[in-house]
């Protein structure tokens, strides 16, 4: 990751999809959270699941179909979503899509 640290990026081409998998490349982790880019083939996703923190998605390439605790809501290239902490959320792509996911550690400023 220190190769990364001081140039700027190209998101895109970032990481190539791959055949009938999803693939991902991080681009920071430490103990206050991570940002790691995927790559999807199309009708791949991942399964429901939860997290304990807030996770916001942007999307880079393609479109994706986000569940969010059973709502469905179709993202694009361009677009962001934040899928709140502790909600079950699952994703599937529509077509090859790439995402940028960044998760921060912490506790929720909403009051």
């Amino acid at each position: 990751m220190n190769e990364l640290k001081s140039q700027i990026l190209d998101m895109v081409d970032f990481i190539d999809y791959q055949s009938g998998s999803v693939v991902s490349r991080t681009i920071s982790k430490n103990t206050k959270g991570n940002i790691t880019v995927f790559a999807f083939d199309k009708d791949q996703g991942l399964s429901e699941h939860t997290a304990p923190f807030d996770a916001f998605v942007y999307i880079i390439d393609g479109s994706a179909e986000i569940k969010i605790s059973g709502d469905s809501l179709l993202a694009e290239k361009g677009k962001m979503i934040i899928m709140p902490a502790n909600e079950p959320h699952s994703l599937k792509a529509v077509s090859k899509f790439k995402m940028l996911l960044v998760m921060i550690k912490g506790e929720s400023e909403e009051k």
